[in-house]
């Protein structure tokens, strides 16, 4: 069950896929949150942050199938170089899926450089084949919930249609984006 600001980023990015990702996924920094995505047949390697670093990733040309960073680009100090090295290992075809926040409080790792608006995700991914989704998801109520407390920024949002937590987490005011993401097609 995804937490606040996570619960519509996750539900938007499965609407991009009719079947679950398969084949050979490069997972960046915790993605815990996409395994329901991901195929049991797929052969995932999964790495974290700073460990390896996104920006000059160790694999070959044309290695993945997907790269999967989940709010990691933020806290490195070339993001588009990190894009880039995304680009480079997905084979012909694959898909990437960036992560990142855009309202959110100071939260290191070991830096917290960059806020990224769906604008600047578009940029980064630029020379991308074609871009499935980029978008943001907040709204003024979270955004004053998440302020006051990390309790409710936390706190699980249960399938329940008519449950208030599953109201503020699936209302979205585009102009106000707690978090924002890309799904981008090599």
């Amino acid at each position: 069950m995804a937490h606040l600001t996570r619960y519509y980023m996750y539900k938007r990015i499965k609407e991009c896929f009719k079947e679950p990702i398969n084949g050979k996924v490069l997972g960046i920094s915790g993605i815990e949150n996409f395994r329901p995505l991901i195929s049991k047949d797929a052969e995932v390697l999964d790495v974290h942050y700073p460990e390896v670093d996104m920006q000059s990733l160790p694999y070959k040309d044309n290695s993945f199938d997907f790269v999967i960073s989940d709010q990691v680009i933020e806290h490195l100090e070339n993001p588009k170089k990190a894009i880039e090295e995304s680009y480079r290992v997905l084979k012909r075809g694959g898909i990437a899926i960036h992560t990142t926040c855009f309202m959110n409080y100071i939260h290191y790792c070991s830096k917290d450089y960059w806020r990224f608006s769906p604008d600047a995700l578009r940029y980064l991914c630029k020379d991308f084949s074609e871009i499935l989704q980029c978008e943001g998801w907040g709204n003024r109520i979270a955004i004053l919930l998440c302020f006051i407390s990390d309790k409710f920024r936390f706190m699980k949002i249960p399938e329940t249609k008519w449950s208030i937590r599953r109201l503020i987490a699936t209302y979205n005011e585009k102009r106000y984006p707690i978090v924002t993401w890309v799904v981008a097609k090599k």
